[in-house]
């Protein structure tokens, strides 16, 4: 099988480099044989697992229904990224995100939200998720989860409790101390779009690895639209 696309902002930059991610997704075609992902679905775990060459992927991420539908439509209103972590920040494509006018936002170092975390003897994932709801950034965005089980753990309670009202959570916290477990809560979650990956599995590569691939399905639909 070979991998092509029309896309242009959310490719890589030079010839050499398309060449080797698309020969590289055809190989993930191919190896991963038969999958139980709609044709929508499959381009975000098809780059969850070139990020990692992890073929667990292929069956451990789940999507809600509405997950890639609701993405698209997120970076096409030009929606805020939340990232729990700047590891997210760092590794996704700034001039990806630029092309749909999408600003992308972290407060887990900031010097406030260290401090509240401090005095109310909890973590600083809880209290940057806070910020982002106070300052009004959640409402419509996608938030990236790939660290920190408690950051999760949060946003459900926000949207439970306070009600906000994110367009997408990709919660793939990493770990051994209620990261399975919250992924499991947010499978739960009925009034959120979400994408996970099952168990102790996940981190900010596969975070970053969903965003792009929700950046270039809306490139397609974008361009379909032209």
């Amino acid at each position: 099988m070979t991998y092509t696309t029309n896309n242009s902002a959310t490719e890589q930059m030079t010839r050499l480099g398309q060449q080797i991610e698309h020969e590289s997704f055809a190989t993930v075609d191919r190896e991963a044989g038969e999958h139980p992902y709609t044709a929508e679905q499959w381009p975000v775990v098809r780059r969850m697992i070139h990020a990692t060459a992890d073929f667990e992927f292929n069956g451990l991420t789940q999507f809600h229904q509405r997950a890639i539908e609701a993405g698209v439509q997120a970076i096409l209103n030009g929606g805020a990224l939340i990232a729990d972590v700047e590891m997210i920040c760092v590794g996704v494509s700034k001039p990806r995100l630029a092309h749909f006018g999408v600003n992308l936002h972290q407060f887990i170092s900031d010097n406030d939200v260290i401090r509240d975390a401090k005095a109310a003897d909890s973590t600083r994932a809880v209290f940057a998720m806070r910020k982002a709801h106070q300052q009004g950034l959640l409402d419509g965005a996608i938030v990236g989860i790939g660290n920190a089980p408690t950051a999760l753990l949060e946003i459900l309670r926000l949207v439970r409790e306070e009600n906000a009202k994110p367009a997408l959570i990709i919660g793939m916290p990493v770990g051994f101390v209620s990261a399975a477990e919250s992924k499991d809560l947010l499978a739960e979650c009925n009034t959120v779009p979400w994408i996970i990956t099952r168990g102790r599995k996940g981190g900010s590569t596969l975070v970053v690895a969903a965003i792009h691939a929700v950046l270039a399905l809306a490139e397609n639909t974008q361009r379909a639209q032209q």
